[in-house]
């Protein structure tokens, strides 16, 4: 997409000629040019993605990790299956907590049912430092149907990608890696966080993995600073 050939976003959403009821004029005004903020924020999107795309090949995955699955052990070249790009998240749930953190199993609980769409795509693997058995016990509980989880009773995977603090706790992180002409790679990783947060603001990434405060965000509301979802209500 060549930016010179962009239409003014300020002259798309003029175009929009979206109506509400009841609506005043100062709301129409200040609405459209929320609109052409909103234009300029897909675009800026596309082009974060398009850079994305563009990395140059990352480090070379040398060890063959292995893990613990459903169905027995499995090493890290196997968890592509069929798939050139194999996606991981690595869940907070490790040995030392008595549950799972709530962010994480908000993340998961709302791409579970998307598993079987990104599996047409790529291949994708939830990890965590529980036993597996520890961690099929919760996907029931919480009633996930698709999520393929996976246990790293090692730690050698989450410590070389950014799942383990320095302090030794968990860390929630999200990698990517490509497989091409046989050779395993890193392709990309989270690395928004409290180094790179702004003042005021929750250290998110962006875009941001969670549908939850997708939806918030849209609202008057917003994400309030002092609210935290539950494993239960």
């Amino acid at each position: 997409m060549d930016s010179r050939q962009l239409v003014p976003a300020a002259v798309l959403a003029a175009k929009n000629g979206a109506r509400f009821p009841n609506e005043s004029e100062e709301y129409r005004i200040a609405r459209d040019a929320l609109l052409a903020e909103e234009i300029e924020l897909r675009r800026h999107i596309e082009r974060v993605a398009r850079q994305r795309r563009a990395l140059p090949p990352g480090g070379e995955v040398k060890k063959d990790y292995r893990f613990e699955g459903s169905n027995g052990p499995v090493s890290f070249s196997e968890l592509f299956a069929d798939k050139d790009t194999l996606v991981v998240y690595s869940y907070m749930y490790g040995p030392e907590r008595e549950r799972p953190c709530p962010m994480c199993t908000s993340l998961l609980s709302a791409w579970d049912g998307e598993v079987p769409d990104i599996q047409q795509r790529v291949a994708l693997a939830v990890v965590a430092r529980s036993p597996i058995e520890r961690l099929l016990a919760f996907k029931k509980e919480r009633g996930w149907h698709h999520l393929p989880l996976y246990s790293d009773m090692t730690d050698e995977y989450s410590r070389d990608y950014r799942a383990i603090g320095r302090d030794g706790s968990d860390g929630a992180a999200f990698n990517v890696f490509t497989r091409r002409d046989g050779t395993i790679r890193h392709f990309w990783s989270e690395e928004m966080g409290e180094a790179t947060a702004d003042p005021g603001e929750d250290p998110r990434g962006a875009p941001d993995l969670m549908p939850l405060w997708t939806v918030l965000d849209a609202t008057p509301e917003g994400r309030a600073p002092d609210w935290y979802p539950k494993l239960s209500y």
